[in-house]
């Protein structure tokens, strides 16, 4: 099992970014239950039967399971800002997602992973915090450090153990780049980490998109890939649907699928449910 990838189109913690903020932290609840019960197969097979956006945070006492209670643990990455103000990104996450919690009535503790060059995303303090996450969330910055610095790092194997065991992985602009199978930086086109295959992530899209981007990410990205377009303040979360794996948009904006080759996107907004096959 693996749990479910954000992608965010940037603006994440300002105001209006509440609604996808819910949907992490209602995601990450789950993962927080999985966690502190050892009920995967249980709640497993509950979420695969109700399979949608707003029963993610699903109550499994049914089956003699008190896991409401579970504190979820949020860790902010904020790699993606090493060069500027990783700090300063990390208090505005842990102000967002606190002030969201309480909004819900959800108990979490968030803790910052530091990690911002090859020696931090070593540092055994930081890979345990990474291990034992719940969320994880890497706010934007500069596309060409979350791979430069996490790719065959102890951090990154952190990260990866804990989304097979259900934690939610989510990042925003920069960091939604970095999830995917290919990125680009000003030097060009590079791999991401490839937590999702067959795509590039194009934050701030409604900022962009009268632009010949396309043609610039054709010229940059292998063939073969498609993009994925997303406006501030909405991103994606991939989740199990009724009819097969979806991605459902949550925020203002919306969320525009370019399937390999096409020049026109499939849009969806706020509710509704992408299918990104390549």
């Amino acid at each position: 099992m693996t749990g479910p990838i954000g992608l965010h189109g940037g603006g994440e913690y300002l105001a209006g970014d509440e609604p996808f903020l819910d949907v992490l932290l209602g995601a990450a609840a789950h993962a927080a239950r999985l966690r502190s019960s050892g009920a995967d197969a249980i709640a497993d097979r509950a979420v695969a039967d109700r399979g949608s956006l707003g029963q993610l945070d699903l109550d499994v006492s049914g089956h003699g399971l008190d896991l409401a209670v579970a504190t979820i643990r949020v860790v902010i990455l904020p790699t993606a800002a090493g060069r500027g103000r990783p700090d300063r990104a990390a208090a505005t996450g842990r102000t967002a997602f606190e002030r969201r919690a309480a909004v819900g009535s959800r108990r979490v503790a968030v803790e910052v992973a530091r990690v911002v060059d090859p020696a931090s995303a070593g540092d055994p303090t930081e890979v345990e915090r990474l291990l034992n996450a719940d969320l994880i969330h890497l706010p934007g910055g500069d596309p060409d450090l979350v791979p430069g610095i996490l790719a065959g790092s102890p951090a990154l194997v952190a990260i990866e153990t804990a989304w097979r065991r259900g934690a939610v992985v989510a990042g925003a602009s920069a960091g939604a780049m970095a999830l995917a199978e290919w990125t680009w930086t000003p030097s060009g086109g590079i791999h991401g980490l490839g937590l999702v295959g067959g795509l590039a992530v194009v934050p701030h899209y409604d900022d962009i998109r009268r632009t010949s981007w396309q043609v610039t990410l054709d010229e940059l990205a292998p063939g073969g890939i498609g993009y994925l377009g997303l406006d501030e303040r909405t991103g994606v979360i991939s989740l199990p649907e009724p009819d097969g794996p979806g991605w459902r948009v949550a925020g203002a904006g919306a969320a525009y699928w370019f399937a390999r080759g096409e020049s026109e996107p499939r849009i969806a907004r706020h509710g509704e449910v992408l299918r990104l096959a390549a």
